[in-house]
Formats: C-alpha cells, sequence, structure tokens
C-alpha cells in the first residue's frame, strides 16, 4: 500500500477547503494598501511614504500564552484572535507608530475547519479594531507534535512612524505625570500563575460562578485584550506624549522600567485606581505577595502614558471622550543613586 502525506495526518485538501472560506473574513480587512490578493508566497502592502520626512518601519511579535489552554478547556474561540493582535499592536503603538499590517501563525495537531475560522475571524476583527490590514498567514497541520485538538498561535505586525515623532522616553523628567488608563481584565498575561491557582489548588472549574466577579470564572478569564491603537493615536495627533508602556508580561515591575531615562524613577499610587475583583481572587486565592502581583499582571492597567503636567488634564478629558477610562496614577521624581527605577505605594 502506497502512503499519502493525508495517511500522515495533513490534509492539504482540507486546508485549500478552508483557506476558501476565509478568505472574505480576510479581505474584510484589506485597504487600498493591500496588492495582490491571497494565497501568494508573500503578502503585499504599499504604504503612503509622502505624509512622513523620515519613516521609522516598527516591527513586533507576540503569541496569546496559556490562555489558549482556558479556550481549550471552554471550547470558546472567538477571543483569542483579538488578543494576538492585541498583544502585537499594543507594543506597535508605544513607539507611536500607526500599525500596517499583521500576519497570523496557527499550528494545529489536525485542522478543525469551524474551529479555525472561528480564530481566524477573531483575528480579523481585532486588525479592523486596530486599524491594520491582515495581509498573510499560516495555518499548519502538525500530527504527532500536538494533539489532535491543540493549538498555538502567534502573530507579526508592522507600523510605521516618522523619526520625528517616535516615543522613546528619553524626554521623560522629574514631575511628569503617569496616567494608566484601564485594562478590561487579564488580558493575556500571568495565565500559568493563574490557572495554577484556580484549578490546581482551588480546584474551580470554568462554570464555577463568582459572585464578586458577576460572572462565571470561565467568561472573565477569557476576556479579550483590550486594543489602544485607536485611542493612542488619536492623542498623538494633538499632544506629545513623553513615554508610553503596555503593561504585558512583568506587569508594572518590568514594563515601566522600559521607557525611563537612567536618571528618573516612576512613582505610583497604588491607591489611585480600585483594583479590578479578579486580581484580588487570585492574590487571595493563591497567598500571593502584592510585588509578585504587581511583576505579573495588569492589575488593572494595560497602558501607561507620560504626560507634561500641563497636558494631563487636557488628555484624561480626551481619553474620556474616547470612551477609556483613565487617571493620574503616580509621577515622575529624581532616582536616586542606586534607587529603584519603579516604587508602588498606597
Amino acid at each position: 500500500m502506497k502512503l499519502t502525506y493525508k495517511q500522515a495526518g495533513v490534509d492539504i485538501d482540507k486546508q485549500n477547503r478552508f483557506i476558501d472560506g476565509i478568505k472574505p473574513i480576510i479581505k474584510s480587512t484589506f485597504g487600498p494598501e493591500v496588492l495582490g490578493g491571497i494565497g501568494g508566497f508573500a503578502g503585499l502592502f504599499r504604504f503612503d511614504a509622502v505624509n512622513f520626512k523620515d519613516p521609522i518601519l516598527v516591527s513586533s511579535t507576540d503569541g496569546v500564552g496559556t490562555k489558549l489552554k482556558i479556550a481549550a478547556m471552554a471550547d470558546k474561540h472567538d477571543g483569542v484572535g483579538i488578543d494576538l493582535v492585541a498583544m502585537v499592536v499594543n507594543d506597535l503603538i508605544v513607539e507611536g507608530a500607526h500599525p500596517l499590517f499583521f500576519l497570523d501563525y496557527l499550528a494545529t495537531g489536525k485542522l478543525d475547519p469551524d474551529k479555525a475560522k472561528t480564530i481566524i475571524a477573531g483575528i480579523a476583527g481585532g486588525c479592523k479594531e486596530a486599524g491594520c490590514a491582515l495581509i498573510g498567514g499560516e495555518t499548519a497541520e502538525m500530527p504527532g507534535f500536538y494533539r489532535d485538538d491543540e493549538y498555538d498561535l502567534a502573530g507579526f505586525g508592522v507600523g510605521v512612524v516618522d523619526a520625528d515623532n517616535h516615543i522613546d522616553g528619553s524626554r521623560i523628567a522629574r514631575n511628569d505625570v503617569i496616567i494608566g488608563i484601564n485594562s478590561s481584565g487579564l488580558h493575556s498575561n500571568g495565565f500559568s500563575l493563574v490557572r495554577k491557582v484556580f484549578f490546581d489548588k482551588a480546584r474551580m472549574g470554568l462554570d464555577a460562578h463568582v459572585e464578586e466577579l458577576g460572572k462565571p470564572l470561565g467568561e472573565e478569564l477569557l476576556t479579550p485584550t483590550r486594543i489602544y491603537a485607536k485611542s493612542i493615536l488619536n492623542l498623538l495627533r494633538d499632544f506629545k506624549i513623553k513615554g508610553i508602556a503596555h503593561i504585558t508580561g512583568g506587569g508594572f515591575l518590568d514594563n515601566i522600567p522600559r521607557i525611563l531615562p537612567d536618571r528618573v524613577c516612576a512613582n505610583i499610587d497604588r491607591s489611585t485606581w480600585e483594583v479590578p475583583p479578579i486580581f484580588r481572587i487570585i492574590r487571595e486565592m493563591g497567598d500571593i505577595e502584592e510585588l509578585e502581583m504587581f511583576r505579573t499582571f495588569n492589575m488593572g492597567i494595560g497602558m501607561v502614558l507620560v504626560v507634561a503636567p500641563a497636558d494631563a488634564d487636557e488628555v484624561l478629558l480626551r481619553l474620556k471622550g474616547l470612551k477609556e477610562t483613565a487617571r493620574i496614577i503616580g509621577t515622575i521624581d529624581q532616582r536616586a543613586e542606586g534607587g529603584q527605577p519603579i516604587n508602588i505605594t498606597e
């Protein structure tokens, strides 16, 4: 008997039918800048360099992480595509970059066309929310590497910023104001610890109704990551934002210092916002120290801006008009010799 690729677990015909089925979803993200169709060896994108004196391309890549385990447990896959786009695009906009295009990579043990279509629809929805085009991707069937029902996701994004408008934090100075913009929840970070707390230690199920949350646990955990692109780009049209930090893996302690000059520190006043219940529940159930929480999770703040004191009120007013919940959460101070780049007090 002659062996075929299909008998080895990879069904090329099924993959081709799947690609044909998602073409309308992908095309819904296209603008006139996208050249060619779907199915080429590479995606083509032409951006208008006329509006840039010295354009810099900005790139980022990320995944969804072990939040995918929760999606698999719940058999709910419509939000993880949004997570994927958010984790990449939120890293682009902190540089002041306009997201241009996005590519995805979906690897699975055995292609489930319906599940995969739901995932791609989420990615396309995230791209439209971020204002970028989904110009390409790869769907890989990898039997023996993943279980049949397992999959992993990776995303790749490219944006552009004029050199004069690039945000690198170098102008941050003493007395500048730190503004925090609310997250939508856990986003896509810390889920190895989340799973340890809820499933290994507390022995809870996803359908467990948590009174403090007002919803089942699974619904809370699978809330998609907030995409901040349109709000931040709106601000950048009229305000000089000195620094932006995406509060992602590493929480406050690792991400805010990434944008600070050596001479200054960030003083965060923990009492200026109410930490959402999910973080308090994780802390109490897991018996986790407060500092570890701030090093692992966003604690309800998904994006941090540093602005001059004179701009703070107007930036907050604009954010309110953009339907973002934001407030001043701290200030920039001179860093003492040998001092920490970030201090969290209450």
